[in-house]
């Protein structure tokens, strides 16, 4: 059965969800599924944006016929060529041997490398500002290479006001009968998948995201249409989500708060972390969040990152070097271009501690690391004697945080 939902008047939303998929991109949890968006605008000339992942392609091709009716799809407009968004763009181009297929000249150049198809005669190449006309519809084209890969296109629809941004602006999550962002609460939790998408996705493109940004705000966007995720039709609340994405582009915490990550083979360093959350609450620190690295998977320490002000590395020594879960997690943040916060480390090792000065080392690689105090060492467990310089750095971090001034 086709699943197909009026966007406007003659624009069709007919992307479909996936909730069996364990993992996007077989490396981030999804444990509330994700949506492949696709778009059919059915002007005097019909025109499909973007495709879909093979999960959904069933239902998919059966809305597009269904849409469709019999009438000739004119054009189909590849943002993006990850598969999870083009690997039915083969298909659709054997079922409509009529569609030209536009795309910019690295879109071409993609599209020859994952698909076996000759699209000879029906290739419309288009670079910055080039505009396509289909009767009442003018899309103009707008490049946002490494958002996150090199070819992707943006598309404006002048008429409707419309970007059909590709990943930009997407989350993960299915789409579960509410297609439109207005229609879903959007609290805490709904928020934190957009930004653990944005970190893990496209983080590491800052620049890249605001030189895409600063095109958009040229434009008078009414409603964004991602690839991934529901449909922003509010202008205020696009707005609020914009400033987001120039939060995240610019490695701006959003919240002038602590979290502590760390790692503990016995648990001694995570006691001695519940010790130093407890002082930091007594020194009227609110919203404290604590997190065992080696429990919750890297793309939400990630994204918590992205969000907080002031970030606390605790870990082991192991095989004299950081423990694996929380080298693992510094080496990821530092390829998604992490910078931007105040961090304190602390390390923890019965013989030989070494731990501290090796996160140090991956931290201050970053750009604009501010380091609190000296790095606390705890020799198996913490001890009473401990307790003053752990008490100091909760004073420390206490009192930056009360000099923080976000915008």
């Amino acid at each position: 059965m086709h699943q197909a939902v009026k966007v406007t008047d003659d624009i069709w939303y007919l992307g479909s969800s996936d909730r069996r998929l364990a993992k996007f991109e077989n490396c981030f949890p999804i444990p509330n599924g994700i949506s492949y968006n696709s778009y059919l605008v059915l002007d005097e000339k019909t025109v499909l944006l973007d495709t879909v992942d093979k999960s959904v392609s069933s239902v998919f091709l059966e809305s597009l016929d269904y849409l469709l009716a019999g009438r000739p799809l004119d054009y189909i407009v590849v943002n993006h060529v990850e598969p999870d968004h083009a690997a039915t763009l083969a298909e659709v181009c054997l079922r409509h041997p009529e569609a030209v297929v536009v795309g910019s000249a690295k879109t071409q150049s993609l599209i020859r490398q994952f698909f076996d198809i000759s699209l000879q005669g029906r290739v419309l190449q288009v670079k910055e500002g080039d505009t396509l006309t289909t009767g009442a519809h003018t899309f103009t084209f707008i490049q946002a290479p490494m958002v996150h890969w090199p070819e992707v296109t943006v598309t404006y629809d002048q008429k409707d006001h419309i970007l059909f941004s590709a990943d930009a602006f997407g989350t993960f999550g299915a789409l579960n009968g509410n297609l439109f962002a207005d229609q879903i609460r959007m609290e805490s939790a709904e928020i934190a998948e957009y930004r653990r998408y944005y970190a893990n996705i496209v983080g590491k493109y800052g620049m890249q995201v605001q030189s895409l940004l600063n095109k958009a705000a040229g434009l008078d966007i009414e409603m964004l249409c991602p690839l991934h995720g529901p449909v922003w039709r509010v202008p205020k609340k696009i707005e609020q989500l914009i400033h987001l994405y120039a939060k995240w582009a610019t490695y701006q915490p959003e919240d002038n708060e602590v979290v502590i990550f760390y790692s503990s083979v016995y648990g001694d360093t995570e006691n001695a972390m519940q010790v130093l959350a407890d002082s930091l609450g007594e020194r009227k620190v609110r919203n404290i969040r604590m997190y065992d690295v080696s429990v919750t998977d890297a793309s939400y320490l990630v994204g918590e990152a992205f969000r907080a002000s002031h970030l606390v590395f605790a870990a082991t020594t192991y095989n004299n070097d950081i423990f694996p879960a929380m080298a693992a997690f510094l080496n990821d943040l530092k390829a998604h271009n992490f910078q931007n916060r105040t961090v304190a480390v602390v390390e923890n090792g019965s013989w030989a501690p070494c731990s501290g000065k090796k996160m140090l080392e991956i931290l201050t690689s970053m750009k604009n690391m501010t380091v609190l105090g000296q790095t606390l060492t705890i020799k198996s467990r913490l001890r009473e004697e401990q307790l003053e310089p752990l008490q100091s750095l909760a004073e420390e971090i206490a009192a930056s945080i009360d000099k923080a001034d976000l915008a």
